[in-house]
């Protein structure tokens, strides 16, 4: 149920651009996330917050996209979205000296300091990467180019969140007795 939750905005967008247009398909997209919010919301009685500056984002810029007739909006959205995240896990990291990725996920996965360090400079170099070949890919291919890529490209997160498992697994801290 939760992986269907998660893909069926980008779903819907792609069928929708198939089936019509980029301003369509837009339209879907932004009232797909509210829907996807929504239960989220009725399930979990919150949202986290990345989960709200996706929302926000989506709305504000498929509300430019829509409203001044520019799919530049909606096509820069992704690249947006990952520069901040890169960035507030930077400043957080390195300014603030908190990580982050520790404060969200801590409570679920026992991990020694050293591998959260390093698990939260593994995200601001994917959100980098994220954000430069999604702003690649905006500005230098076709609208339907960018289209296929932002479906395909779900699998530069399968394969980074893999990664990460792998080199999480022989670190976690095992809370139950050797028998």
């Amino acid at each position: 149920m939760k992986l269907i939750l998660d893909f069926f905005p980008i779903l819907l967008f792609f069928g929708a651009y198939k089936l019509a247009d980029i301003y369509t398909a837009t339209g879907v997209l932004m009232a797909a996330t509210v829907l996807q919010m929504g239960i989220i919301y009725a399930m979990e009685r919150k949202l986290q917050a990345m989960q709200k500056a996706t929302l926000v984002l989506i709305l504000l810029f498929g509300t430019l996209t829509l409203v001044l007739h520019d799919d530049r909006f909606i096509k820069w959205k992704p690249t947006v979205l990952y520069g901040a995240m890169a960035i507030a896990l930077a400043v957080a990291l390195w300014a603030l000296k908190k990580n982050f990725l520790k404060m969200l996920l801590g409570s679920q996965l026992q991990l020694p300091d050293r591998i959260w360090g390093r698990l939260n400079v593994a995200w601001i170099g994917y959100c980098l990467f994220m954000a430069a070949i999604n702003g690649y890919v905006a500005a230098y291919f076709t609208t339907e180019a960018w289209v296929n890529f932002k479906l395909w490209g779900y699998v530069f997160p399968i394969v980074f969140l893999v990664a990460q498992g792998l080199y999480i697994s022989p670190h976690l801290k095992n809370d139950e007795p050797s028998v």
